[in-house]
């Protein structure tokens, strides 16, 4: 992969690229928004194979609270409904797993079936690109798992390079990846 400088990437406010579904709203989630966005981002992951419905991780992905409290929870809602989320971790974020000091990551990217195709996953990044910029961050990391193509290529669009050395096993069997944005 080329060692190129990342592309230039909006920040939290701006309004949706094209192609993003009309009148889509990106923000930090509300708390009556809560338990739609973990039984969304379970849901997703669910549905898409990447953990079977009875995992451990399950859980996690519908603590949309906890994610809430300990971290910043971001959706993206059109007509009301919740149809895209991401956690937002600064280093200190009791949901970081790679971020360093000067770092920050984002995690359980998720969007609905109904709404892929239209670049939110996409703004999604951006908006956390955007976010810690303002926190001053040098970088911004992130893990995925292998199987998670569509993700991978938004990764590498936005300048999103491969950390091998930062790749790693959460649990038997469950191979991660690791991207990083230098900021």
């Amino acid at each position: 992969m080329s060692q190129e400088t990342p592309p230039v990437l909006g920040s939290p406010g701006e309004p949706p690229a094209a192609g993003q579904p009309a009148g889509m709203e990106i923000r930090v989630a509300r708390p009556d928004e809560l338990r739609a966005i973990g039984e969304l981002t379970a849901a997703v992951y669910v549905a898409a194979g990447y953990i079977s419905p009875n995992g451990s991780y399950v859980p996690h992905l519908r603590d949309a609270a906890a994610r809430a409290r300990e971290a910043e929870l971001v959706v993206a809602v059109r007509d009301r409904e919740p149809i895209g989320t991401v956690t937002y971790c600064p280093h200190e974020s009791a949901w970081a797993q790679l971020a360093g000091p000067d770092e920050a990551e984002f995690r359980m990217l998720a969007v609905s079936p109904m709404a892929r195709g239209l670049g939110l996953g996409e703004a999604l990044v951006r908006y956390c690109v955007g976010r810690a910029r303002e926190d001053g961050c040098t970088t911004l990391r992130l893990s995925t798992e292998p199987v998670m193509h569509a993700a991978h290529r938004i990764y590498r669009r936005l300048g999103f390079v491969r950390t091998p050395d930062r790749d790693w096993r959460p649990a038997p069997g469950v191979d991660l990846l690791t991207y990083a944005l230098p900021l």
